[in-house]
């Protein structure tokens, strides 16, 4: 009987009390990502042992597979992603109210992203059966993107709080560029969204802007929010806010 409420998912969020604090693995805010700096990446998204990473027996998995034999998906691969993800706190929390998402963060700086994973290692450990679908890497997302996804496989992608590099010298290391885009573009599916969470009305304008003039992203409106969103935040329960930007299409690719 013990064993077996072992393995039941945990039903809490990533509030699970622990000593860990991310005053242990403080960083530079900064981080230059046109600099090579060392990197273990995959020549290709084949070679990427997605498995290693995610606890695909834990009972989190259980949504996963049902998913498989309903949709027909590979499910062994990350399907959201948090770009600069910082101290993971985001999937860490979205983990357990989407259990039948794998979803992964990444980021630049190597003190965060050991948070991270102290973290979830933790979590896994307070939490039985919690947490197997969430993972962070340590990438440099401007050079090495497509080498982790395959083309059309995503479909989430966040940019929350990225670094604004303030002044214009810098604005070619800001993570959101036309170029970068199409990067982007390549690696989301067709109904994708792409969601932007920043605190800088500058930052804000300069991402909209070439959001909105890429061809393979289009606008939501208000009206069309509500109406693929209502249904599906009412029965779960969960609300998020959803950036206007969605892919339009990969045809062209």
């Amino acid at each position: 009987m013990a064993s077996a409420k072992k393995d039941e998912p945990h039903p809490l969020t990533s509030r699970v009390k622990f000593r860990l604090s991310n005053r242990d693995f403080r960083a530079r805010a900064h981080s230059n990502p046109l600099n090579d700096g060392n990197f273990d990446v995959p020549s290709r998204p084949s070679e990427v042992e997605w498995r290693k990473w995610f606890d695909l027996e834990s009972a989190t998995s259980e949504g996963l597979r049902a998913r498989a034999l309903k949709e027909e998906v590979d499910v062994t691969r990350p399907e959201w992603v948090d770009i600069g993800c910082g101290y993971g706190g985001l999937l860490a929390e979205m983990s357990t109210a989407f259990p039948d998402k794998l979803m992964v963060g990444l980021e630049i700086r190597d003190r965060p992203l050991q948070f991270c994973e102290e973290r979830i290692k933790k979590l896994r450990k307070e939490a039985p059966g919690s947490y197997g679908n969430v993972w962070y890497i340590r990438t440099n997302v401007m050079k090495f993107l497509v080498n982790f996804f395959e083309k059309g496989s995503v479909e989430k992608m966040f940019f929350c709080y990225p670094d604004p590099h303030y002044k214009k010298k810098k604005h070619r290391q800001r993570i959101v560029s036309m170029q970068l885009l199409a990067e982007y573009a390549y690696v989301l599916s067709p109904s994708a969204l792409v969601y932007v969470v920043t605190d800088v009305e500058e930052l804000f304008q300069w991402i909209s802007e070439r959001l909105t003039k890429h061809p393979l992203f289009t606008q939501l409106t208000d009206e069309e929010i509500v109406s693929k969103f209502q249904d599906k935040l009412s029965s779960q329960q969960h609300s998020f806010a959803v950036a206007k930007i969605t892919i339009q299409s990969l045809s062209i690719l």
